[in-house]
């Protein structure tokens, strides 16, 4: 304590500490998840404050317990810096923070903050269910499952209290979070272990062993990527939902051979920004990080975002670029008739001098062409729920202005295709587009082809194995592991395969030979291959153009699915799993002759 507050009461020091911390708190909160080197300025003032706060706790803990000061007003503020820390990862992806926000949460949970009178205080008790919900969501984002199911068991429980205790409280929204959960680890529990999501140096190649690329003039690397995902009725977890969860992770680094590592393997030690929590806990900050890798691309997760919102994120995202990046922009919706809803229609003004300005609809004629009939207005993707006047409605024109920068997009959409107009645009960067089929393959022994557990596309680019099994009709419990390693194996040494065709190619277009370099960006594109590949070859889909993915600019044909190395891939990983019949290999061989 400063000389300055020598005879003001502990406590009273305390409260006005809490006091300014909530107030920066609060605004932190509300910035958005562009906006980042503001969001950095604020992070350190806000955080300045609690450290001093929970310094100033830990140091005068008992006098201010004589006070009156109770274990969940403590619980709240480390909570507090459990958000802060989880806030910051969103917005950062630093690994270190997504640790930090476990440490305190994990604090929280075995330390019972919250305990004492949580069935005699509803406002209590409506801190820990929210201590919970957060919890849970640092826990999935960091793969740790089993305090996943411990916290849905203690949910669980608390809400079955809470409802005998407090029988006039309605707690239809803590059944809603208990029912979302328990539909997320449903679907995305199958083929766990079999690999992490994240890029595993211990499975994936070095990016300093990466193969060098011919002919390459300009190196780029995967500098942000901002994701989208809406489906009705899709699977998600508060805004989490499981495309954004899938491809989240897989643009991260995975904490090297932690993956394989057991709990108890860990080792202790202090935290990265002063030790909030002492010494004598789990240093989670250094398994999670390796020092020898570049830090994890930033993203922005967006949930049912307006246009406005989304375009303000992604016109921040390039302005914030770095000059050897590329931004990836992957947007997982369903389509929109273009003919229910005409946004942003705008007729020219005849009294205006000024040439019309182009727009999605057909109301304004370029003085060169209609813009109609470009394609740049078709295929609108629905980016939220229905009846709002088309705000959440993004078409491919709306992102002809970004293409000034290097740009990696994925669409995973039935009408994905119209995006190929961007091809086309004549101005800016020629954009790398990966692309999914109109339609999702049908699953062997299922009658209704439509996929429960997320997107068909992006599961083949998240995790394309355990999609190739899905695909084949086999659940997690039907696979031997030794099987499971040996088609991985596979899938490893093909996928290197044709990273080397397309590095020593010579008819590789710029557009990839530019991003092969980044191992993120080429872990997606060497996986498109291989869905290519699969579905191409495979029987229910096979000569069918709509169930075939498309990637612009092309491809060489050294990749093509009915070339030898592809089909060799495929028709391996098929007889591992005695699978061959489900697929029409001789007609592939026929077809390459």
């Amino acid at each position: 304590m400063s000389q300055n507050n020598a005879n003001v009461p502990v406590s009273e020091v305390f409260w006005s500490l809490v006091a300014k911390a909530d107030k920066k708190f609060s605004k932190i909160r509300d910035l958005p998840y562009y906006e980042r080197n503001r969001y950095d300025t604020y992070f350190d003032k806000v955080f300045r404050v609690y450290t001093q706060l929970w310094k100033f706790q830990q140091e005068n803990r008992h006098k201010l317990v004589e006070a009156g000061l109770k274990r969940w007003e403590i619980g709240d503020i480390a909570s507090r810096i459990g958000q802060l820390y989880f806030g910051t990862y969103m917005r950062t992806s630093g690994a270190s923070y997504l640790s930090e926000s476990y440490i305190f949460y994990e604090a929280i949970l075995t330390r019972e903050y919250y305990k004492d009178g949580i069935l005699q205080d509803l406002n209590l008790a409506n801190k820990q269910l929210r201590f919970f919900a957060r919890f849970l969501t640092v826990c999935l984002v960091l793969n740790r499952r089993e305090m996943v199911y411990q916290l849905v068991n203690q949910l669980k429980l608390l809400v079955s209290d809470c409802k005998r205790t407090f029988q006039d409280t309605d707690f239809k929204e803590w059944k809603l979070v208990i029912q979302e959960i328990t539909k997320f680890l449903k679907v995305d529990t199958a083929f766990m272990n079999i690999r992490p999501l994240r890029y595993s140096l211990t499975l994936d190649l070095h990016p300093d062993n990466l193969p060098p690329v011919a002919n390459v003039k300009r190196k780029l690397k995967l500098g942000d990527a901002i994701l989208c995902s809406y489906h009705p009725n899709e699977v998600k977890f508060s805004e989490l939902t499981l495309d954004n969860f899938r491809m989240l992770q897989s643009l991260e680094w995975e904490p090297s051979g932690s993956f394989y590592k057991s709990s108890g393997t860990m080792s202790t030690g202090t935290g990265q920004n002063g030790g909030f929590l002492g010494s004598n806990r789990t240093n989670y900050s250094q398994e999670i990080s390796d020092p020898t890798l570049p830090p994890n691309p930033r993203k922005a997760v967006l949930y049912r975002p307006s246009i406005t919102h989304f375009l303000a994120v992604l016109a921040t995202v390039c302005e914030e670029l770095p000059p050897d990046g590329v931004l990836l922009l992957y947007i997982s919706a369903p389509e929109y008739n273009v003919d229910t809803v005409q946004p942003y229609t705008m007729h020219s003004d005849p009294a205006s001098t000024l040439p019309p300005t182009y727009f999605c609809d057909n109301t304004t004629i370029s003085p060169e062409k209609n813009i109609l009939n470009s394609g740049y207005h078709s295929g609108g993707l629905n980016l939220g729920v229905k009846g709002n006047g088309g705000l959440n409605l993004i078409y491919p024109c709306d992102l002809i202005p970004f293409t000034r920068r290097p740009l990696f997009l994925v669409i995973d959409s039935s009408t994905s295709n119209s995006f190929k107009a961007l091809s086309t645009a004549g101005k800016g960067e020629p954009v790398a587009m990966l692309l999914s089929p109109s339609s999702s393959s049908p699953i062997h022994g299922t009658i209704d082809p439509r996929q429960p557990s997320g997107s068909q596309f992006t599961s083949f680019l998240t995790a394309p194995l355990q999609a190739f099994l899905i695909l084949l009709g086999y659940s997690g419990s039907d696979i031997q592991m030794d099987k499971l390693n040996q088609a991985d194996k596979v899938l490893s040494s093909s996928l290197n395969i044709w990273g080397e065709m397309l590095a020593s190619s010579e008819t590789l277009h710029p557009v990839w030979s530019q991003v092969l370099g980044d191992p993120f960006l080429r872990r997606l594109l060497l996986r498109f291959i291989f869905i290519r590949a699969v579905l191409a070859l495979y029987a229910p889909t096979f000569n069918k153009k709509e169930y075939l993915p498309e990637c612009s600019p092309p491809l060489p044909d050294c990749v093509l699915p009915m070339t030898c190395s592809s089909i060799s891939a495929v028709q391996q990983m098929a007889d591992i799993f005695g699978a061959s019949t489900m697929f029409n290999f001789s007609e592939g061989s026929m077809q390459e002759v």
